[in-house]
């Protein structure tokens, strides 16, 4: 059974307005179209990570203006899981099949209905079907989900099935308690009951977590079981939560039935919801039996083309993973191409730029001869992706969005090949040492954009050592910092610390205090950020800049870059720094002792910085040109705009 079908199939089924297995009652849902990939109206994330995400409102007491059962399949991006894709069973891209009650039916109706689907509808064999519940939390005082639990027990027992109920508790517990659960010797579980880590959804996370007014409710997982041998490397017994791969869990419903209390109890809610989530590519996985879900028809196009390029056999492990890589990745890249996103050095743009270049380095080792423009191996892929998803998204297949999509895809291959040459030389110089350090693998990264999975292959033939666990400690705080919102994503609002940001940077303080000089000292920094392409500053002004005053902007710029003023790093006291009037963060903390770079004036030194003469005084920590000789090109203000009420925002480039 194709996606396609599925899809339909799900839709179909739960907006049916007949009767059902569940005491005659219609489904009649409400067909809603997949929000978009890039969120609309929440700043507080990247992409569009499931289907519930766009309707949480919905879910919160809003009223939602096609009635209270709505059915859909959501197009999904989880740019935490690129690091998993390789196995049988992640991808970055997914579709989730939702369905949901706004305060109308609920555990009697749901569960019953999901069953239905996936036995009647997609033919599954309930054998391999087991299924999770709340064990409940004694501690706050919820119970434990005893009706979800005894719905399961009356559907497999309707399909002849005798489900015995068992506890786990934890997913560590089931690793010593298996699938016999706490049951007697010999016996073993269908319905497991599982702790709220596992069984418990509240955007907080569990229970003791959740702040005062927070709604959140128990969960009631469904997972097929492929049969496949248990591998102990996991723990020593196999459960519905291992992760050795022969469980995939396949649908999860949501009960929202609870709202934690000022005094930490939880009580009802007045309305009671239903928020169910399945994962389409995994259904499709489990009608046909296979636990990789790479075998499911949306991908059978592309690893065939891939398998013809390369010559390599999609059933070698040691291909295998980058047969995966490439095959994910093109996918999410296409998706997140007509959304409108474009490779860049940050937010959404670097994502889409790992996803194109982590493509590009896989089916360079597959040994695919990439091709020149539309010939290309990646956008060949791209374009079966568009083949496969036309008939659901047909805005794929417009001519604007093909074209787009192909040219985008294509310039950053073509790109990322000179990226990859400068990494080379940059490799080269540092592998002379005979160990690659943390601080080397991250630098060739991040400033060089080369794979760190490249830094290994090109060390381990040299017989070079890298130091991996210094790597991995560093990414860890990048992503950290990456997480941390786009605006303050990285220090200072830089997103790198390459020589081109470098130079932005620099430029940056410039244009401040040009824009002070222009318009006003009233004039105050808002906002930044900083790449390798451009620089980005917002900034408290009421009007839109004239003509003039931009020009004049513009040359000020220009014209102390051209004086080579020196930039000059200073520890000072905090007090002392506000007295020359040195410019900082609307809003931000500063220690006592504060970091103060200074532009200029000609001939000021580290010993006699001359602060009262310089053109700009700033708080900052860095990093910074020397000279502002250093700024190579002219400076130019590409755009001027409105942001907020008050707030303006200026985009320029050193060219």
């Amino acid at each position: 059974m194709t996606i396609n079908e599925i899809r339909t199939k799900y839709l179909e089924f739960f907006s049916s307005k007949g009767g059902s297995a569940s005491g005659g009652k219609a489904r009649g849902h409400t067909i809603i179209p997949s929000a978009p990939i890039v969120p609309q109206n929440d700043p507080t994330t990247l992409f569009t990570g499931s289907g519930m995400q766009p309707l949480v409102p919905y879910l919160l007491g809003e009223p939602h203006p096609k009635g209270n059962r709505l059915v859909n399949s959501q197009k999904s991006f989880r740019a935490e899981d690129i690091e998993e894709v390789g196995d049988n069973r992640h991808t970055t891209f997914f579709e989730m099949l939702g369905n949901w009650s706004l305060g109308d039916y609920f555990k009697k109706e749901q569960l019953p209905w999901f069953f239905e689907f996936l036995t009647d509808e997609i033919g599954l064999d309930p054998k391999n079907l087991y299924v999770t519940a709340f064990i409940g939390d004694e501690k706050n005082n919820v119970p434990r989900d005893t009706e979800s639990a005894e719905v399961w027990q009356q559907l497999f027992a309707g399909k002849g099935i005798e489900a015995e109920i068992t506890e786990i508790g934890s997913e560590q517990d089931g690793y010593r308690l298996g699938m016999t659960g706490r049951l007697p010797a010999g016996r073993q579980g269908r319905i497991f009951y599982y702790d709220a880590r596992k069984n418990w959804w509240s955007r907080a996370g569990v229970p003791e977590n959740m702040p005062a007014g927070e709604p959140g409710g128990p969960d009631s997982e469904v997972f097929y079981d492929f049969g496949t041998p248990h591998d102990p490397k996991f723990g020593a017994e196999c459960h519905p939560n291992c992760d050795c791969g022969r469980f995939l869990e396949i649908g999860n419903s949501v009960f929202m039935q609870y709202i934690k209390q000022a005094d930490g109890s939880f009580t009802l809610l007045p309305k009671q919801n239903v928020d169910f989530g399945g994962g389409l590519e995994r259904i499709a996985a489990a009608a046909q039996g296979n636990p990789d879900v790479f075998a499911i028809d949306v991908f059978a196009d592309t690893i065939g083309l891939l398998i013809h390029f390369s010559g390599k056999e999609y059933t070698d492990s040691r291909y295998q993973r980058s047969f995966r890589i490439v095959a994910d990745h093109m996918r999410a890249a296409t998706f997140m191409l007509e959304a409108g996103v474009r490779p860049s050095n940050t937010d959404r743009g670097y994502v889409l730029r790992r996803l194109l270049r982590r493509a590009a380095q896989h089916a360079q080792k597959l040994g695919v001869e990439h091709g020149e423009g539309k010939d290309s191996m990646l956008v060949k892929c791209a374009v079966e992706f568009i083949e496969k998803y036309k008939q659901a998204y047909p805005e794929l297949q417009s001519e604007d969005v093909y074209e787009t999509t192909t040219d985008e895809i294509w310039k950053e291959e073509k790109q990322f090949a000179h990226t990859l040459e400068d990494g080379m030389k940059e490799f080269e110089k540092v592998a002379k040492a005979g160990h690659i350090s943390s601080d080397d693998a991250f630098v060739l990264f991040t400033t060089f954009g080369f794979p760190f999975e490249m830094t290994l292959e090109l060390a381990h033939e040299r017989g070079i050592d890298v130091d991996e666990d210094g790597f991995a400690a560093a990414m860890k705080k990048h992503r950290e910092l990456s997480r941390a919102g786009s605006e303050q994503k990285f220090k200072g609002g830089l997103a790198d610390t390459s020589e081109k940001t470098t130079r932005l940077h620099t430029a940056h303080h410039l244009l401040l205090k040009a824009l002070q000089v222009v318009l006003g000292p009233s004039v105050k920094q808002r906002g930044s950020n900083i790449t390798q392409e451009r620089l980005r500053i917002d900034f408290s002004y009421s009007s839109k800049m004239t003509v003039e005053q931009v020009a004049q902007v513009e040359e000020i710029v220009n014209e102390k870059i051209a004086e080579a003023l020196p930039v000059i790093r200073s520890t000072i006291p905090k007090e002392e720094a506000e007295k020359l009037g040195a410019e900082h963060e609307f809003g931000a903390k500063y220690p006592d002792m504060v970091s103060v770079y200074s532009l200029g004036p000609v001939g000021a030194t580290m010993d006699d910085p001359q602060f009262d003469k310089a053109f700009s005084i700033e708080f900052c920590g860095g990093p910074h040109v020397s000279n502002t000789s250093e700024l190579i090109g002219t400076f130019k203000i590409q755009k001027e705009e409105a942001v907020a009420a008050g707030i303006r925002r200026i985009k320029a480039v050193l060219q």
